[in-house]
């Protein structure tokens, strides 16, 4: 009874053993063809060297199993990988029409509103002298037509006047009209001059009226200082019309030109757009900034656009008529050249050369490589790229064999 109990538990022993050693082997070539649907196994190859091949499933150098290459794949496209149904929908591919058609120039960048320098106003002395009374203290101080801004006490202008009250005495009226001439020519106003001429009496203190409505701009000077006709008192502008300069990039510079339309959007603002054409181009790239810079004029009613304000800027360049053109997520940017990974149809895709043109909102332009109705995949192409770019290496290496 014992020996025939210990028979049975050695056969079932060995039956196990040789069970799981069988499993632990690898298929052979002629199983592996059955379970891969029939197809014939060429060679075996290591996952990482393409060189290193083998009539039958082992081991590489790096210790790694050997992977088969069928017939059907060493026959496949260069460039053109397949993908399983199931794999596709996993990674959430999307696929968009290359389109032929008008593409418009769109030119998207940033802006600054300044002021119009046209109404500008640098007021400087034409005497030496010293500021005596600072009516407008600081920066952004509103000022009126007729406003007193400062008051300047000259000895220049005190001797001017003087000298002129002298001619006034006598009777060379070569004299008194040189005189008078000094005067003006001193920065003297015609109501100072009459005011000379009415109570023949020296003013100590000669008094800058402001020339037009605005705000100061810039104000460079304090009480009590000494100035030349050198030194920028100040500068007042007005704030009815503004500026708005737009930086555009220097691959765009030839998009642009006066009269195009601009739409102008500002966080101030949210929800408004305002509309207005390119009023001038500057003839010269900032040689920091390596952009061109564009001037925008507006109405500012009610001041509602303040100097230094940010804005966005979209503006209209001369469109791009009959051009293939694809969504700007297809491409992909290399460093000497840009693909798209095309859709070929039955889960086939192809990874593509192309040369890319212009860039105008999310479309960019094809000028080679790419026809029209072909299917760009705009999602999960760099996946599908990569995986094509190893296929199609390894079939060159295995072609150099």
């Amino acid at each position: 009874m014992n020996n025939k109990l210990f028979m049975a538990i050695a056969i079932a022993a060995t039956l196990i053993i040789g069970f799981l050693a069988g499993r632990g082997l690898p298929p052979k070539p002629d199983e592996a063809a059955t379970d891969e649907g029939d197809n014939e196994v060429l060679y075996w190859v290591a996952p990482m060297d393409s060189n290193f091949r083998r009539d039958e499933p082992g081991k590489s150098p790096m210790g790694m199993d050997l992977v088969p290459v069928y017939a059907d794949e060493a026959g496949a496209t260069p460039g053109v990988v397949s993908i399983d149904p199931t794999v596709l929908s996993n990674l959430g591919v999307r696929t968009a029409i290359a389109e032929r058609g008008t593409l418009p120039r769109l030119i998207e960048t940033v802006g600054y509103i300044g002021y119009d320098e046209d109404t500008l106003q640098h007021i400087h002395t034409r005497v030496d002298g010293w500021i005596e009374k600072l009516a407008t203290t600081a920066t952004g101080d509103p000022v009126r037509k007729g406003q007193l801004l400062f008051e300047l006490y000259s000895p220049t202008l005190v001797n001017a006047q003087q000298e002129y009250l002298a001619a006034l005495s006598s009777s060379n009226v070569g004299l008194k009209n040189a005189s008078r001439d000094r005067l003006a020519a001193l920065g003297l106003t015609e109501s100072d001059i009459a005011r000379l001429d009415r109570e023949r009496k020296v003013s100590q203190r000669v008094s800058v009226f402001a020339e037009s409505d605005g705000v100061v701009a810039d104000l460079g000077v304090r009480e009590g200082m000494f100035v030349t006709p050198a030194t920028e008192v100040m500068s007042v502008a007005q704030l009815d019309k503004v500026w708005v300069v737009a930086e555009v990039f220097e691959r765009q510079s030839a998009w642009v030109e006066p009269g195009q339309r601009a739409a102008v959007e500002l966080d101030y603002l949210p929800g408004t757009t305002l509309r207005g054409t390119v009023d001038y181009v500057n003839p010269e790239l900032d040689p920091k900034t390596r952009t061109l810079k564009v001037r925008l004029r507006f109405d500012n009613e009610g001041a509602k656009l303040l100097p230094n304000m940010f804005a966005r800027v979209v503006i209209e360049g001369v469109p791009v008529s009959n051009i293939v053109h694809v969504p700007r997520e297809a491409v992909i940017r290399g460093g000497t050249s840009s693909r798209v990974v095309i859709d070929i149809g039955d889960g086939r895709f192809e990874s593509r050369k192309v040369l890319i043109g212009i860039e105008s909102g999310d479309r960019v332009a094809i000028r080679r490589g790419l026809k029209e109705g072909e299917r760009v995949v705009v999602s999960a192409q760099f996946l599908i790229d990569s995986e094509s770019n190893i296929e199609s290496a390894l079939e060159r290496m295995g072609a150099a064999q």
